[in-house]
């Protein structure tokens, strides 16, 4: 009896001390994990605010021509956009920019807006072109070659491309270009500026992204923030949309990693408000111009933005690379801009953690295989069919997308 009562009490012990090095080791790996991710976050929340105590960029010593169109932005224009850009000239160096912007026919005062910012350009002698259309959006529309850019819809409607339309607007900023080019002049740099609130440090950081080295250089767009606004054109390292519209945003590690850093992010294509781009690429007998897909690829049920489609086709993109300035922030309205320029968007450790550990859930529990999958097979059937090829694959969505007079809509 005794001699049982020692082996069962000896068994326990064994049973016991068995399990409590299981318990005691998780324990302590989750503990590890947790100090791990703390002190990592404190070390990101201290890259973060040595981002925004950085020293203001170098003063611009390139020639920049600055390229924008205005459709229905009167609000903004007034409150805020026509004196920045003044202001960003002004900066820039009136001998070192031409402004060309363009304006599809709105139907608020943004024309107004934009004959008081040319006359406010006049007086600093700025070289420009503001080109205000006659056309209403409807007419405009009407105006559109009818070869091209429209499709069919499931509803029986020949109904015209947003993409292809929204292209050939933005094409016409060129114009200035072309003929200051024919006449011997020489352009470093091509800004793109969206009707978006921004100020001067914001462009020059912008055009210092990477150390001046880039086939493209994005700011980070918002609307309501924290929220970023451009998902359409932004595509992350290896060709993924954005896993989160919050910090710190991307699937792939090469982009998240720059991201939690507010380093430069490596992206395929990006846009998100303010975009700077060599300006080789839009000059010579091959120039660089916004397009849309083929008609026949669209019929597939896809589109794709143009403005990320444009990275596809420059050839700079795979030599230079492109980059997500994330440290400039712009905004769609002055609410948003002053929001993301407080100190409220300061984000602590704590935020950080939350939002780490939001990203590690959405990339072990999701992937983007299958979407990506359904773009790639309707891609190849065209290919297929075509014998065509589209490089910008990556851009593409399973959606249509079609004008109407006052807006655009998915079909």
């Amino acid at each position: 009896m005794g001699h049982n009562t020692t082996i069962l009490t000896r068994r326990r012990r064994f049973y016991s001390f068995r399990r409590l090095p299981r318990s005691s080791t998780l324990k302590f790996i989750l503990l590890i994990f947790f100090l791990w991710d703390s002190i990592h976050c404190i070390s990101l929340y201290l890259h973060q605010t040595a981002a925004l105590r950085t020293p203001p960029p170098p003063p611009n010593a390139k020639r920049i021509y600055i390229a924008a169109q205005h459709y229905n932005s009167a609000r903004l224009l007034r409150e805020h956009w026509n004196e920045a850009l003044y202001k960003l000239v002004k900066e820039l160096g009136v001998d070192n920019v031409f402004v060309s912007i363009y304006e599809s026919g709105s139907y608020d005062e943004t024309q107004q807006a934009l004959r008081e910012l040319e006359a406010n350009l006049e007086v600093l002698q700025v070289r420009k072109e503001v080109v205000l259309s006659k056309l209403t959006h409807k007419e405009e529309i009407a105006a559109q070659p009818t070869e091209h850019g429209w499709i069919d819809t499931p509803a029986g409607v020949h109904a015209l491309r947003r993409i292809p339309f929204l292209a050939s607007i933005r094409n016409k900023v060129f114009q200035p270009l072309e003929a200051l080019t024919a006449q011997g002049e020489h352009f470093d740099t091509i800004l793109f500026l969206n009707d978006v609130a921004f100020n001067t440090e914001d462009v020059l950081r912008i055009l210092d992204t990477n150390g001046g080295n880039y086939a493209a250089a994005c700011s980070l767009d918002f609307s309501k923030p924290p929220y970023f606004y451009d998902t359409f054109a932004l595509r992350d390292s290896q060709g993924h949309e954005a896993i989160l519209q919050t910090w710190p945003y991307f699937r792939s590690y090469a982009s998240r990693h720059a991201a939690e850093r507010f380093l430069p992010v490596p992206v395929t294509s990006c846009w998100n408000g303010m975009v700077a781009m060599p300006a080789g690429p839009f000059l010579g007998d091959h120039a660089l111009r916004f397009r849309g897909t083929n008609d026949s690829l669209a019929r597939h049920h896809l589109e794709g933005s143009e403005c990320c489609l444009i990275h596809a086709d420059n050839p700079l993109s795979a030599t230079k690379g492109i980059f997500l300035n994330a440290a400039v922030q712009v905004g769609y309205n002055m609410t948003a801009y002053n929001a993301v320029h407080s100190p409220d968007a300061v984000m602590s450790p704590l935020r950080m953690y939350t939002r780490i550990w939001q990203s590690r859930i959405l990339r072990w529990s999701t992937t983007p295989l299958f979407k990506e999958r359904v773009v790639h097979n309707r891609v190849t059937k065209w290919a297929e069919e075509t014998k065509e090829k589209e490089p910008g694959e990556y851009c593409l969505v399973n959606e249509m997308q079609v004008i109407f007079e006052r807006g655009w809509k998915h079909v």
